[in-house]
């Protein structure tokens, strides 16, 4: 039997992507045209699935591109969206709104390649994001036992989920891919005898953004 589900959407490309910029609070803008059809694409299948089995909450993050992501599902799904500040990206310090290219390079590397290391002034170690990232996440879960959790997210946020379920070492080299538009689901299962146990039901699933655009946005 599933109790609890989290069904994580990675939110869809926004400027900052396009651009290839880091985007912190000051750059981000909100989704690019892609961005929203993707969004819509998504929503569609969510709406569906709703009906089949409704979701109880719908989260973001205060980020523009989570905002405009939820705020899209919300009026697909007749759900109400909740921002909350626990689902925060990264913090990027002085990276915010420079080229990710100039930033790895200063870096020797991206957030990951040297876990325990800010990659700019001011911004968290990849490490430190992910242990705060998964306390909020255990708090949410124990706020929603039993429920089925929408989020519109991160990709790191999806990451953390995973290094705090898969009880992934912090810095452990191996990483997953997150992308734009994609669903992630978490179900918590319990057998006959009670035992229960976390299990990845999805991972980056993008197949309604094969749908025809006429039909995955109409």
């Amino acid at each position: 039997m599933i109790t609890t589900e989290l069904v994580f959407v990675r939110h869809g490309e926004a400027q900052c992507n396009a651009d290839g910029l880091v985007g912190g609070p000051r750059t981000c803008t909100g989704l690019t045209n892609r961005g929203y059809a993707q969004v819509q694409q998504v929503a569609r299948r969510l709406a569906t699935e709703h009906q089949e089995r409704p979701f109880d909450v719908l989260y973001a993050g205060p980020r523009i591109r989570l905002r405009q992501t939820g705020e899209i599902i919300s009026q697909a799904l007749q759900i109400p969206l909740t921002t909350d500040q626990r689902l925060e990206g990264p913090v990027h310090g002085a990276a915010d709104g420079k080229p990710w290219a100039e930033v790895k390079t200063a870096a020797d590397g991206g957030p990951h390649a040297h876990p325990n290391t800010p990659w700019a002034c001011g911004s968290d170690t990849w490490n430190g994001y992910l242990e705060r990232a998964g306390t909020f996440l255990e708090q949410l879960i124990q706020e929603h036992e039993g429920d089925r959790v929408l989020f519109t997210a991160h990709g790191e946020t999806v990451i953390a989920a995973h290094t705090l379920l898969l009880g992934i070492p912090l810095g452990a080299p191996a990483g997953f891919t997150v992308t734009h538009g994609s669903i992630t689901c978490w179900q918590r299962h319990c057998n006959r005898l009670e035992q229960r146990r976390w299990i990845l039901d999805r991972h980056n699933d993008t197949s309604h953004q094969a749908l025809p655009a006429a039909e995955a946005i109409s």
